[in-house]
């Protein structure tokens, strides 16, 4: 009879070390979309098709690679929507979210400057990108709202799939919504501080975070009700 060699015990990360993963990943994450804007469009000749297909593949890849890395520190949020659905289902401390949000959100313009000096762009430019009207309203409503659904329902049963699962949700977002899938308000502020592919005009940023938050409250409040919290299924 062979002896099971016990795992040493998990200890819980600190707020700080947690915070800072949120601003790195975050950053991460808007160097990636901006950049990779950036990148698409000039090489792309004027193929705004290409230009698109480009920032995409980018985004999915780099989300799958930033949620593997980080996601045993702070569980990855990189996104405020998601943190106070954590919040709310007694995940993430009330306590912790303001530091969570803060970092996400200078994490996320760090990123943007970071993709403008890699590119020779100015550090920050508001951007002139219409992104307007109810149709790109009600698509960030959708975008937001799948993502927490892929989100919650993955990770109560499947946790080691939430960094290929929500790459590919965004991959696909990108491409079903008018809007791009922005899916998260401190992506929206920082990327409104970029005048470039990825950009939105300032303006427009609030109508955003308005249909985000609510298609994450939206979505919270399904999850509560179709997936309760339970044990994840072990892998086959």
């Amino acid at each position: 009879m062979t002896r099971r060699i016990p795992e040493p015990p998990v200890h819980p990360v600190d707020l700080p070390r947690r915070a800072v993963s949120e601003a790195v990943g975050t950053g991460f994450l808007l160097a990636t979309v901006v950049g990779s804007g950036i990148m698409g469009e000039r090489l792309s000749s004027g193929n705004v098709a290409v230009a698109l297909l480009a920032n995409t593949l980018a985004t999915g890849a780099g989300l799958v690679a930033l949620i593997a890395t980080f996601g045993s520190v702070s569980g990855a949020h990189f996104n405020p929507v998601v943190t106070l659905a954590d919040a709310v289902q007694s995940g993430t401390s009330w306590k912790d979210v303001p530091i969570y949000v803060a970092a996400q959100v200078s994490g996320a313009f760090a990123g943007v400057a970071a993709a403008h000096l890699m590119f020779g762009e100015p550090l920050f430019s508001a951007s002139r990108h219409a992104r307007a009207g109810a149709a790109q309203l009600f698509s960030e409503f959708v975008a937001t709202f799948g993502l927490l659904v892929v989100i919650g329902g993955v990770s109560r049963r499947r946790p080691a799939a939430v960094p290929v699962a929500v790459g590919a949700y965004i991959t696909a977002a990108y491409w079903f919504t008018s809007s791009t899938s922005f899916a998260n308000p401190a992506v929206t502020l920082a990327r409104a501080a970029t005048d470039t592919f990825a950009g939105i005009r300032p303006d427009d940023a609030p109508g955003f975070i308005a249909a985000q938050i609510a298609g994450a409250t939206a979505a919270t409040a399904l999850l509560r009700w179709l997936v309760p919290a339970a044990p994840p299924l072990s892998d086959p």
